[in-house]
């Protein structure tokens, strides 16, 4: 069952007379399952939408919608489908108690996958669900394959009833579906001679998938380290070794590398990372891949108007975490080219998940705080964006407007640099004392 959370003023939901808790429930006679089917379904120029009012009552409407215009409806958010593995390096099962309930969830759902990047392990799909990503074309998706030999995925994801993932994914890629897949690299079990073996296996199925990202392992401070262990510096530059040779192929091959290692293995490993026309079109920078180089793209592209904006001889500040420290001082400097700004960057430790979780996304508030607090020498300061949620809660759940308040220095919420120091001249905005976070779209610090 879907419901109406909301109505555009001024749209064709609004038309309709459709009200928030309004259940959607067939169009054309095909009941409505989730999101997909309401938003599929009613793209048609023409359809019949039954519904049921908060009142009981049920009305059928003879729809007729111009092409490109949108209905207005938002749905209530839907029921995420839950992870049925037990990997040893879940991240969620190594947080911390006492945080969030939402925190603890581990979704595995294709929907999210197609619809936000997230990956899946599509262990847990039903024949109906197999043929809704064809019907729909759900394409690309986002897999994680960890390996590709059966009986080392499923001790991996601690299923014994996960099914071979390279004939599944086959099936797909014959009807047309495509994916992008990552392996978390787990030491002394995907490394090695399994990596091989899964990366040969993934270039076996031709151009359906699209690329392949090898991630270190990353545990917190509560993860279950008596049984998986993050990798040595020797075992990330074998890796990348592996990496390498799949991506010459694919360039030899394909034209493009086909093949990454995540910014965070050629950290480990201590090797420069790749120039940024490596990654193409940085299409799994969410996953951390490429996401150095997409930073100075973005600068780049953004020059003349970084230029313009008034902040020569302001002092910055830039709070990242601890992976992300070593590699931003390139950056910085491609700021201080673009901008004249005199730029200082704050690597903060987890407070939260412990020394060993590194991403500036999961910094909690706190940390944030207490490294920021006394901080007048600084004219602005730039927070990760992607360290809090929609309603701007941090992951120890200290509100982004509460932190501000408590600063001595305005900030600012940003992804890529860019978002926050153009289009506002000088430092005139940014949060700080009273005034509320900022937050912006695009990718992480």
């Amino acid at each position: 069952m879907i419901r109406v959370q909301a109505v555009a003023p001024d749209s064709l939901g609004a038309a309709l007379e459709l009200i928030p808790g309004t259940e959607l429930l067939e169009v054309n006679g095909r009941h409505l399952e989730d999101f997909l089917d309401w938003e599929f379904l009613t793209a048609d120029e023409q359809f019949v939408l039954r519904a049921r009012l908060p009142s009981g009552q049920e009305v059928e409407y003879d729809v007729e919608r111009p092409e490109g215009l949108p209905m207005g409806v938002m749905l209530e958010p839907p029921r995420i489908r839950r992870c049925a593995n037990h990997c040893d390096f879940c991240f969620v099962d190594g947080n911390p108690q006492g945080m969030r309930q939402a925190l603890y969830i581990r979704d595995d759902d294709y929907r999210l996958s197609f619809r936000y990047g997230n990956f899946a392990t599509l262990t847990n799909l039903k024949p109906w669900d197999l043929e809704r990503i064809v019907e729909y074309r759900l394409s690309p998706l986002y897999v994680s394959v960890h390996a590709t030999d059966p009986v080392v995925r499923r001790w991996l994801l601690r299923n014994p009833e996960a099914p071979e993932v390279i004939p599944q994914l086959r099936w797909f890629v014959e009807r047309g579906i495509a994916f992008h897949t990552q392996v978390v690299l787990v030491p002394g079990i995907n490394d090695g001679q399994q990596l091989v073996r899964t990366l040969s296996d993934l270039y076996g199925l031709g151009p359906g998938v699209l690329s392949v990202s090898v991630v270190p392992v990353a545990l917190t401070e509560f993860s279950k380290h008596a049984l998986v262990r993050q990798p040595t510096r020797e075992e990330c530059r074998a890796a990348l070794a592996t990496v390498d040779d799949f991506a010459a192929r694919a360039v030899a091959d394909r034209e493009m590398p086909w093949c990454y290692g995540a910014d965070d293995l050629y950290l480990q490993a201590d090797a420069p990372l790749p120039p940024a026309e490596w990654y193409g079109d940085f299409e799994q920078r969410e996953n951390g891949v490429g996401a150095v180089r997409y930073l100075q793209t973005r600068i780049q592209a953004a020059r003349p108007a970084l230029a313009s904006e008034g902040w020569r001889d302001k002092r910055i500040g830039i709070v990242t975490g601890t992976a992300m420290g070593p590699l931003l001082p390139q950056v910085a400097a491609d700021l201080t080219a673009a901008t004249g700004a005199h730029f200082e960057i704050l690597t903060l430790e987890n407070t939260l998940f412990g020394p060993s979780v590194t991403t500036a996304g999961l910094l909690p508030g706190k940390a944030v705080l207490a490294a920021l607090q006394g901080r007048t020498d600084l004219d602005l300061v730039l927070l990760p964006a992607e360290s809090v949620n929609d309603d701007l809660l941090f992951m120890d759940d200290l509100e982004a407007h509460d932190l501000a308040a408590q600063l001595p220095v305005p900030v600012r919420l940003s992804y890529d640099f860019v978002d926050a120091l153009a289009g506002d001249k000088g430092g005139n905005g940014g949060t700080g004392g009273n005034h509320a976070a900022s937050a912006a779209p695009a990718v992480v610090l």
